[in-house]
């Protein structure tokens, strides 16, 4: 057995078990405390859904931004661009409205990630998209908020390592997609 076939057994075998211990874990160590677990897991439900009702408008104008943003061909234009850069570390062109997007919005780039599944779920493509959904964050969204909340004006070198941290995650993310799904 090779060792990429060794790393994906591996990979696929963690894959399978880690949500099933993770709510053990937590559901066992609620239960240690005496917490009523099924009560607060309600609580927690009706909390979720009121948190959605308030940010549904927020998300709908993010949709709706970013659909005139691939409508108006500005998102088009840069992936054309960008294509032979992509192509060359072996990142799916299909891929880079997520890796463009990403970093402005999470909901956005999730929306990406749903147009390359439905093409082809189970391509290299939708995997590779997926992971780099996954590997890396909302940069501006970050410094708006935690910054803007605490009143921090100057933002200095945290827009650029936060824009390096993301480029490091799409990298690895292809990487390792290749690693495992080739």
């Amino acid at each position: 057995m090779s060792a990429a076939a060794l790393f994906k057994l591996v990979v696929d075998q963690i894959s399978l078990l880690t949500i099933p211990l993770i709510f053990l874990v937590i559901v066992g160590y609620a239960m240690l405390r005496r917490v009523k677990v099924y009560e607060a897991f309600i609580e927690g439900g009706k909390e979720g859904f009121d948190i959605f009702l308030r940010i549904l408008p927020y998300i709908v104008a993010i949709f709706v931004a970013i659909g005139m943003f691939r409508v108006s061909g500005a998102l088009s234009f840069a992936c054309e661009l960008l294509a032979p850069l992509t192509t060359r570390i072996g990142m799916p062109p299909e891929t880079l409205p997520v890796a463009l997007l990403k970093p402005l919005s999470g909901s956005g780039s999730l929306g990406m990630v749903a147009e390359v599944l439905k093409r082809d779920p189970d391509s290299f493509a939708a995997r590779v998209a997926s992971t780099m959904f996954g590997s890396t964050d909302t940069t501006f969204y970050i410094i708006a908020v935690y910054f803007g909340s605490v009143g921090i004006r100057k933002i200095r070198h945290a827009l650029v390592a936060g824009l390096i941290a993301d480029v490091a995650g799409l990298l690895t993310a292809v990487g390792v997609c290749h690693l495992v799904f080739r």
